[in-house]
């Protein structure tokens, strides 16, 4: 199957729902067009994931559909900005049909749920990998950046974590049990938390999503905002199917795994008090920042735990 054919086949089906008010020119171009409202800036991000890196080789094509858009777009939710479109960069080592139908299946039932539109791409023959970039679109000037944590604000998480970690464990199980299942929904199926990002535009005050890990990710926030912090580590959400499966070890995982793509927020008491049960959307406090710089975890020993994911450095 030649390029061209290839993308007239799998890609193009999904590029003919891509037209928007905000996305003007979608594929067929040399470039896509996309409108910014008045009053609004635009804001995107781009994520590889590589074969034998991210995903293991013969990874199912559907998961990797979602999993590749999910990823990318849950920076757009640390941002608070509501999603617009996307473009894709497809490595192939061949071309096989019943690949490309199952990738861009999930590929489709992502951008559905997520609200974003195929605006175009390239495809090309090497090592698995897909590079996806989103696009999307915040109030002007109302950003949640990394760097604005201040001293007294809590510190919150979206939901429970390490799960994705422990789910490395059982990729390659032939009948997983059910707690085995739902640490692999995990991995297999990130969530961006889009609406709460949004709701928390104009609140909190800094945010990331949490793909390296709780502790190295936060520290990204306090490293850009010049202070520290304290977490507590009885507080902090881990499934009870993952505590099952690694006991004391969870804990560990929860602090230190990657790819759950759950957002870490700090916002000022006050704030996180005015929003209402709903807006809160599952937002857990375990920590506060502190003037002090440094990450302290209370109920936990640091000692020896890896720092996060780190492609040329550390690692998990």
């Amino acid at each position: 199957m030649g390029e061209f054919e290839l993308i007239r086949r799998f890609f193009q089906p999904l590029a003919n729902k891509a037209m928007t008010d905000q996305l003007m020119l979608g594929p067929g171009d040399d470039c896509a067009i996309q409108r910014i409202p008045e009053g609004r800036e635009l804001v995107f991000s781009v994520d590889t994931l590589v074969e034998g890196v991210h995903f293991p080789a013969h990874y199912s094509p559907f998961c990797l559909g979602w999993r590749a858009l999910a990823v990318a777009t849950s920076d757009l939710a640390a941002m608070g900005a509501s999603p617009v479109c996307f473009t894709l960069a497809l490595t192939l080592p061949e071309a096989q049909p019943e690949w490309l139908a199952e990738f861009t299946q999930g590929l489709a039932k992502a951008s559905d749920a997520f609200g974003l539109a195929l605006a175009g791409g390239d495809t090309t023959r090497g090592p698995l990998s897909i590079s996806i970039q989103v696009h999307g679109t915040v109030r002007q000037g109302e950003a949640i950046r990394r760097s604005g944590a201040r001293e007294g604000d809590l510190i919150c998480v979206s939901g429970p974590l390490g799960g994705a970690g422990a789910a490395l464990d059982f990729l390659d199980a032939d009948d997983p049990g059910m707690d085995e299942q739902a640490v692999l929904a995990r991995y297999h199926f990130p969530e961006p938390r889009l609406e709460l990002g949004q709701r928390l535009v104009g609140r909190a005050s800094s945010a990331i999503d949490i793909s390296d890990g709780l502790l190295a990710d936060l520290e990204h926030i306090l490293e850009q905002s010049g202070v520290g912090a304290e977490l507590d580590a009885r507080k902090i959400p881990i499934l009870p199917e993952l505590r099952r499966l690694k006991g004391d070890a969870a804990l560990n995982l929860a602090l230190t795994a990657g790819d759950d793509y759950e957002l870490c927020v700090t916002i000022a008491p006050d704030q996180y008090a005015a929003l209402t049960p709903q807006e809160r959307g599952g937002l857990i406090t375990i920590g506060c920042i502190q003037h002090e710089p440094g990450l302290r975890v209370m109920g936990a020993d640091m000692a020896g735990l890896p720092a996060g994911f780190d492609h040329f450095g550390r690692s998990v």
